[in-house]
């Protein structure tokens, strides 16, 4: 149900993480490890729909065993980005695309969507109370992690009358330790991530632990990360891990930037479209189509197909380096970053960062406020 602009109570924590012992936090963050001092919370119910918003000190949940959620797996999440500018504040990178991939992903598992102001609303509310635990190292950001979960008392299978949502932040370093380093690949054809008519579109925690065996046999085989195929034939390539793959065709001004089409099985990233819009912006052919494990490895065999990377919110771009298969190996290009990959990526990086102009408006500016 729809839901007038809902009005936040702010609670802040008492007394606050000292200056001095926030930059040391921030000075080696990793990824996920540390979180900011507040959330916020809104509840959803039947009878009274979206409310109760609210900014609180960041504490850990009390949920009774038989909350739907453990049982049920009825819960999505977001990841997005607060960057601090180079001319000064915070802003979060494409939050209304955020937002509406929330609200589809609410929709696929059953739950009640959130309406776009209330997301944006909740983004503002906690940098303006957390700000200060945006880094400002090169390479480093604020992860914003929206979630919503079932959270009625019930193990009757049913769509949740009870439903919370919260946003939390971590201050993060890079996704991977390495830095932008290319990444060896497995093909695997004994497990799939989604098939059509399923959740593969839906950010949604099953379609991760899903994945945990793939990637561990990935592991075992001595490569990075795992690519997934279509589940029907094993032939079509989908994406790689929890990240969206990109091939590129021919090389300088005339290359061509194409990546699979959204199919109902792939995840619509957020930085995939982003990287379509860029390169379109630098010149470049860019095309949503479908690429077979066989075209892949010949188009590397016979230097047409130059470059390959995986992107995503949290890693950003991702060079894939080499592939592993059950049917043998292969390098891509000369194993190294691309220069088209490159370009993509401090386009991207500049415009996030408030470096280059931002002629798509996709940052959301936030308002904050000084500490008192």
């Amino acid at each position: 149900m729809a839901a007038p602009s809902l009005k936040f109570k702010v609670r802040h924590v008492s007394p606050r993480v000292a200056a001095e012992e926030r930059q040391r936090l921030l000075s080696d963050p990793g990824f996920g490890r540390i979180f900011t001092e507040h959330m916020v919370r809104v509840r959803w119910d039947e009878a009274h729909g979206w409310h109760g918003a609210e900014l609180v000190p960041y504490q850990p949940l009390t949920l009774d065993p038989g909350t739907a959620v453990l049982h049920y797996s009825q819960a999505v999440f977001e990841g997005l980005k607060a960057f601090r500018q180079a001319s000064g504040g915070v802003a979060a990178f494409r939050a209304d695309a955020h937002a509406s991939r929330f609200r589809n992903s609410a929709r696929r598992l059953a739950l009640p969507e959130l309406p776009e102001d209330t997301f944006l609303e909740a983004i503002d509310v906690l940098l303006d109370a957390d700000h200060e635990w945006v880094p400002e190292a090169p390479e480093h950001s604020l992860y914003l992690r929206p979630l919503m979960f079932a959270s009625d008392v019930s193990l009757s299978v049913h769509p949740a009358p009870d439903v919370t949502f919260l946003l939390i932040a971590s201050p993060s370093g890079s996704y991977f330790p390495r830095g932008v380093k290319p990444v060896t690949v497995w093909l695997s054809e004994d497990f799939s991530r989604a098939a059509p008519g399923g959740t593969g579109a839906a950010k949604t925690g099953g379609n991760y632990a899903g994945g945990l065996l793939a990637q561990a046999q990935a592991t075992a085989q001595g490569c990075d990360q795992v690519v997934w195929l279509d589940s029907h034939e094993h032939r079509w390539v989908e994406e790689m891990g929890g990240m969206n793959l990109c091939f590129v065709f021919g090389r300088d001004d005339g290359a061509k930037v194409m990546t699979p089409a959204l199919t109902g099985t792939l995840l619509p990233g957020v930085t995939r479209d982003s990287l379509l819009v860029l390169g379109r912006d630098l010149g470049y052919e860019v095309e949503e189509g479908r690429i077979s494990v066989d075209e892949w490895r010949d188009g590397c065999e016979r230097g047409s197909l130059t470059e390959v990377f995986a992107c995503g919110t949290a890693a950003v771009i991702t060079p894939v380096g080499a592939v592993k298969s059950a049917h043998g190996a292969w390098m891509v290009g000369d194993g190294g970053p691309g220069p088209v990959s490159m370009r993509l990526r401090k386009a991207l990086v500049e415009v996030q960062r408030g470096i280059a102009p931002d002629p798509h408006e996709w940052l959301h500016h936030a308002r904050v406020s000084s500490r008192d």
